[in-house]
């Protein structure tokens, strides 16, 4: 396993408010219809989740870096876990022309409501169950999902990744370094099932038998 980063400029891109997001709404109701993943989700209120989670280009540089290091070509297979509404792997058909891309996401409203030229390419689906055989990706990858999965899913999950890979595997979760991150996780987060520090996503990577790259990203 290699840590690479490729998230950390635009997650640090968004300024947040930590006290704001537990004092001016309800956590718990927040947490709880943020845990639809429909639109309110998506497409409400900031309080809820993205609070209109709409296509601005920001992914360009991040499909640029992955492309790039893992020399994606034309022919490549890339699978991302927890897609959303594909814009990062619309991306990469910018970026590579050719190239095969697939997308699962548990979210029927994301596949919905997705880039229209990747969602032919989309399904709804849970990463603990892959629908897809052995080997079938040159890259399965999978950014700021897999954290909202309960331990015995993770588990689960990461096996799937493994299964269903046949060259390179990298995740991005969310993670902690000291208390003041520890917070203002607690605080942002509405999806959030894994609460790890570095040294323990690293342990559970190497408990599942994951192989592939990692990095995490922290709310400072």
């Amino acid at each position: 396993m290699t840590h690479v980063d490729f998230l950390t400029k635009v997650h640090t891109s968004t300024k947040r408010d930590y006290l704001a997001r537990v004092n001016d709404y309800p956590k718990a109701q927040a947490a709880t219809l943020a845990k639809k993943f429909d639109l309110d989700y998506w497409d409400g209120s900031r309080h809820t989740g993205y609070g209109g989670y709409k296509y601005d280009g920001r992914w360009r540089s991040v499909a640029e870096s992955v492309a790039a290091h893992y020399g994606l070509t034309s022919g490549s297979s890339v699978l991302d876990v927890g897609c959303g509404k594909g814009f990062l792997l619309y991306e990469l058909t910018q970026v590579v022309p050719g190239i095969v891309v697939a997308g699962i996401d548990i979210s029927s409203y994301a596949i919905e409501n997705s880039k229209e030229e990747v969602r032919p390419f989309l399904k709804v689906g849970n990463a603990t169950a892959l629908p897809y055989p052995d080997k079938s990706f040159d890259l399965v990858f999978s950014n700021t999902t897999l954290h909202n999965l309960y331990c015995f899913d993770l588990y689960k999950a990461l096996k799937e990744i493994e299964r269903v890979g046949r060259k390179n595997k990298y995740i991005c979760v969310e993670s902690y370094r000291n208390e003041e991150e520890k917070a203002n996780l607690l605080y942002w987060q509405l999806t959030c099932e894994m609460f790890c520090t570095p040294e323990e996503w690293r342990w559970w990577f190497e408990h599942c038998g994951y192989t592939g790259d990692y990095s995490f990203i922290f709310f400072e």
